[in-house]
């Protein structure tokens, strides 16, 4: 069964959004790899202070090989202004009958 991992940053979504526009290869091709390693939803979200990471994955080992082995991802958290460590959890899925949307 997959895993919903939530990963959490205190920095600047502007400034990724930024560095989207300067670059605009620079997020696509780490999500291609993020695909090819087994990702199956991948969304950014922010407020004011915070960003929010949110995918699924087949199992936490297929998540942690990949960010392991993804260098430009310091580099992004870098240019967001973030300073300590990402907060990453894990989430299995319960069935409740109550599902709506499309993540699966």
């Amino acid at each position: 069964m997959s895993v919903l991992m939530c990963l959490r940053i205190e920095g600047d979504a502007r400034r990724l959004e930024a560095l989207a526009a300067r670059d605009p290869d620079a997020f696509p091709t780490v999500a291609a790899r993020g695909r090819e390693a087994g990702a199956m939803f991948h969304r950014f979200y922010a407020n004011d202070k915070e960003i929010l990471v949110i995918d699924e994955w087949p199992d936490e080992e297929s998540f942690h090989k990949f960010f392991d082995n993804s260098p430009e991802i310091p580099k992004f958290m870098a240019e967001a202004g973030v300073t300590a460590q990402p907060q990453v959890t894990f989430y299995r899925k319960l069935e409740l009958g109550d599902n709506i949307g499309h993540l699966d």
